[in-house]
């Protein structure tokens, strides 16, 4: 009789309900992402197609990243009006430690910055080089984009797990593209 092989537990991994909630919401971005890209691509949601324009596919994924640039715009309002309103605020951050409140603003604005570069940055880079047939997947990046930071906005406060949908929805479509986009010109 042959012997099994002797399984050695490693330490436990201990998993915090907070990161429960983050692993439930990033599940199911990664879920919506996956459907939603699969079916940009395959042809499915051709009626959203920027390229019913005719125009160039750069030129039309710009178009659609309009919705990108007024998330980041939207962001940069609510911390100007924040500022204009509050006593402790308003002479900035450069000349005050600032409030709880605005502290919150700008970490929003931050993460909304840095998806934004890299949305945009993708969805250009899909519009130059990807197959006619698969721009589609520009627009439902940017909606995902527009969707999922109103659930971040909306989560925030909450903290990791009430903006981990939110989060991954803004974030999958452009990682997801981004390797669609490297095994392609591979």
């Amino acid at each position: 009789m042959a012997k099994l092989p002797t399984v050695r537990e490693g330490p436990h991994i201990v998993i915090t309900d907070k990161q429960k909630g983050v692993l439930k919401g990033m599940t199911l971005g990664l879920t919506v992402t996956v459907i939603s890209i699969g079916l940009a691509i395959s042809g499915v949601l051709e009626r959203i197609a920027p390229t019913a324009t005719g125009g160039p596919p750069l030129r039309d994924a710009l178009r659609w990243d309009a919705l990108i640039i007024a998330c980041l715009a939207i962001n940069i309002a609510a911390i100007a009006r924040h500022r204009f309103f509050s006593p402790d605020d308003i002479d900035g951050s450069g000349l005050s430690r600032g409030t709880a409140t605005v502290h919150q603003l700008q970490s929003i604005l931050q993460n909304t910055l840095e998806q934004t570069v890299l949305a945009m940055g993708v969805h250009a880079t899909w519009a130059s080089t990807m197959p006619h047939a698969w721009q589609t997947a520009v627009p439902v990046g940017a909606l995902l984009f527009v969707i999922g930071r109103i659930l971040f906005w909306r989560g925030y406060a909450g903290g990791a797990a009430a903006r981990s949908l939110g989060f991954t929805l803004t974030f999958y479509p452009s990682a997801a593209m981004l390797v669609i986009i490297a095994v392609h010109l591979i």
